[in-house]
Order: structure tokens, then C-alpha cells, then sequence
């Protein structure tokens, strides 16, 4: 009974282990080395795709690439730190040959009041993860990196751990469980 305990609760540890692994991929790491930038979905516009605390991890993009369809994150105004995650309705192709973007959220029944220029895109959506975006918020930036350390220190310590576990249950059972047979000897001081 004991040895069904124990692999139930080691299982449940390594798969909560994957998962936290699982979300600092997603969240800190995969964005960092794709030079991605994740922003949080803050109103409904997007609704139902990307609902308020989504997290969207957006991916710079070429202007010329972007079509109908995409969605899109942009500078309210170029140079500014506001970011609106939309969809694009309309691709312009102005008379002096630069390129605009018409964008209107998946929940507005009108399309947004000003176009979007190409100096404005942040990016294109890559990838969303559905309430993590609250927890990103939630967190400062140099929260964010002390949490992954912290949390790459606890999960590096718990693999240290389950490593040295099974190491010792293969050495046990290696040397034919003799010395979990072997009486423990009580020290009897001043007896003969």
C-alpha cells in the first residue's frame, strides 16, 4: 500500500513539475528567444477568442506580409507605450504607395476610427494562453524575473531530489533490500 502511495505522489509531483515547466516555456522563455513580446488582453473587443486576461505573445511581423484575417497588435500612436490587439478587416494601399491597416475587434460592430500604419505594428499574434495574462499583470517585470529564478531554483532542487531518490531505490534494490532487513543496534552505554 505504502509503494502505491508513493509512486501516486511521485506521478503527481513530476506532472505538476512539467506543467510549471510547461508554463515558464510558454510564458517567459519561448517569447524571449523568438524576440517575441507577450502583452495582456485587458477589455472584451476580442471576445470570444481572447477575452480579457488572455495572454497574447506577439511576434514582429513584416508589413507586407500582414493580411486580412491577421490579428495584430499595434501603438495606439507611434512611439507610444498603449497597445490595441485587433483583427485586420481592410488592407489600403494608399495612391503614394504606403500601405494602411483598417482593424476592428472580433466583439466591436464597427471598425476601428483610425487606420493603422505600418510604423505603429508591434507585431502579429503568435500564440495566446487564456488567464495567465492576470498573473503576467499581476507581476512586475522584475517580479517576473525573480519568480523565475525562484522557481528554476525550487524545480532544479526538486530534480536534485527525485534524481537522489531513485538513485537510492536502485541501490537498494540493487543490494537485495539487506540493509532495509538489517536490525537497527541500540547503543547501550555503561552495560556490558
Amino acid at each position: 500500500m505504502r509503494s502505491t502511495l508513493t509512486v501516486l505522489v511521485r506521478t503527481s509531483a513530476v506532472l505538476v513539475l512539467l506543467a510549471g515547466l510547461a508554463l515558464l516555456a510558454t510564458v517567459v522563455v519561448v517569447p524571449r528567444l523568438a524576440g517575441a513580446t507577450p502583452y495582456t488582453v485587458l477589455t472584451g473587443s476580442m471576445r470570444p477568442d481572447l477575452g480579457p486576461g488572455t495572454l497574447v505573445v506577439v511576434r514582429p511581423v513584416d508589413p507586407g506580409t500582414v493580411a486580412v484575417g491577421d490579428v495584430v497588435t499595434y501603438q495606439l500612436e507611434s512611439g507610444e507605450a498603449d497597445v490595441v490587439t485587433h483583427r485586420v478587416v481592410e488592407v489600403q494601399h494608399r495612391v503614394n504607395g504606403t500601405l494602411w491597416f483598417v482593424t476592428q475587434g472580433d466583439a466591436n460592430p464597427v471598425a476601428d476610427a483610425e487606420p493603422v500604419r505600418p510604423e505603429q505594428l508591434r507585431g502579429e499574434v503568435w500564440y495566446s494562453v487564456p488567464h495567465v495574462g492576470r498573473l503576467h499583470d499581476l507581476l512586475g517585470a522584475q517580479s517576473r524575473a525573480a519568480l523565475t529564478l525562484l522557481a528554476v531554483v525550487m524545480l532544479s532542487g526538486y530534480a536534485v531530489t527525485m534524481f537522489a531518490g531513485a538513485a537510492r531505490d536502485r541501490r537498494d534494490r540493487r543490494d537485495g533490500g539487506h540493509r532495509a532487513a538489517e536490525p537497527r543496534r541500540r547503543a547501550t552505554a555503561g552495560r556490558p
